[in-house]
């Protein structure tokens, strides 16, 4: 009995050394891949506003130039009003910050020595967890890691910045000459795919839009409401560099609110008195109208994401690419769950039921008549 023998036809052999070197034309360039992931969610965000501009009758090119032109000016205004405000309350409370962290190291040592623990390595390990210097190095190499060493995505802060400017530009390109861009594109594909593909573009594109359009503006109204209730909690004198820094990690889905109410809480805790449990009932209050009330309201009716995919684009956004990929992976996969959606769950389904369709018929055709009995 002769062996089988394993054949590699020259066509599969070509067909698999043309994807591994793909594969590795791609990692090389995953700076440009990411440039470009960032450009077309910025080009989804600003695609309403570029649209409604053009129903006021002005050239496509001249609307991506004043929308641009508009969204600097709005950021540099902003800037200009509350940036001199929100840097000075940062700067001082980095500079009472060896202060409030001693006074949580004195009640960490309090707490544990009321549960009968006075270990003296206990207490030393308390010391080090809320040293200034080595809760600095922890924060620097934990922002080195997610910031800059992002799979060497970005090398440096000069980089990421080039690489921003790159993905503004690219992105204004894209919405300037988006029709003849996407016709080149679906011009690649064979018949019937160009023209479903081409049907695609504006689903997906606004589906990408609504989730930053949602997470920017829910995060600019958690940022107001937190900055007004601390104020009003006891923490006037840090309460708008805290309400800029909890709406900006905001805009991190699900770890974003607990990053942002650590800085409140610390200071609220070292106040004393009932100033922390004010900041805490306020910080939870938050969480639940964004997560019951704005969310489902100004995100999850635009995405239609269930939030468990949500939450793992988050992660694998954030271990792939670290808090960039947790700001762009989300509208991704939203975006690619519209493709899913329209073509292939909408057809298979269709299908289904026009197979279970012609079953019944067929079964209704051969079924014997019924017997009538003559009198």
């Amino acid at each position: 009995m002769s062996e089988p023998r394993i054949t590699i036809r020259p066509l599969n052999l070509l067909l698999l050394v043309s994807t591994g070197l793909l594969l590795v034309l791609l990692w090389q360039l995953r700076s440009l891949l990411l440039v470009l992931m960032i450009a077309i969610v910025i080009a989804s965000t600003l695609a309403p506003v570029i649209r409604a501009a053009e129903n006021l009758r002005f050239p496509r090119w001249l609307a991506v130039f004043l929308v641009y032109l508009s969204s600097i000016a709005l950021l540099t205004g902003g800037g200009i009003l509350i940036g001199p405000t929100v840097v000075e309350q940062i700067q001082r409370l980095f500079l009472k910050l060896p202060a409030y962290l001693d006074v949580l190291a004195s009640l960490a040592q309090d707490l544990v020595i009321r549960f009968g623990i006075s270990e003296p390595q206990v207490i030393d390990l308390i010391d080090r967890m809320f040293d200034l210097q080595s809760l600095t190095g922890w924060a620097f190499r934990s922002s080195q890691l997610l910031l800059v060493r992002s799979l060497g995505v970005t090398r440096g802060i000069i980089d990421g910045v080039f690489t921003l400017i790159l993905s503004l530009l690219l992105s204004a390109y894209m919405l300037a000459g988006s029709k003849n861009l996407i016709e080149g594109i679906v011009s690649l594909f064979p018949k019937p795919w160009d023209e479903r593909l081409a049907a695609q573009v504006v689903p997906v594109s606004q589906r990408m839009g609504g989730y930053i359009q949602g997470r920017v503006l829910v995060s600019a109204i958690l940022g107001i409401v937190i900055s007004v209730g601390l104020r009003f909690a006891g923490l006037s004198e840090f309460a708008l560099g805290l309400g800029v820094i909890a709406g900006i990690t905001n805009l991190i889905p699900f770890f974003g609110p607990v990053l942002g109410a650590i800085p409140a809480l610390i200071v609220a805790i070292a106040q004393g008195g009932w100033t922390f449990f004010w900041v805490l009932l306020l910080f939870v209050f938050i969480q639940n109208v964004e997560t019951y009330l704005l969310d489902p309201l100004l995100v999850g009716g635009s995405v239609k994401v269930a939030p468990i995919y949500q939450l793992l684009a988050v992660l694998g956004g954030t271990i792939v690419l670290g808090i960039i990929g947790a700001l762009i992976v989300p509208p991704w996969v939203a975006g690619a769950s519209v493709i899913l959606q329209n073509l292939y769950l909408e057809p298979k389904l269709a299908a289904e039921k026009k197979t279970s369709s012609q079953i019944i018929t067929s079964e209704e055709a051969i079924k014997p008549p019924p017997l009538s009995i003559e009198r």
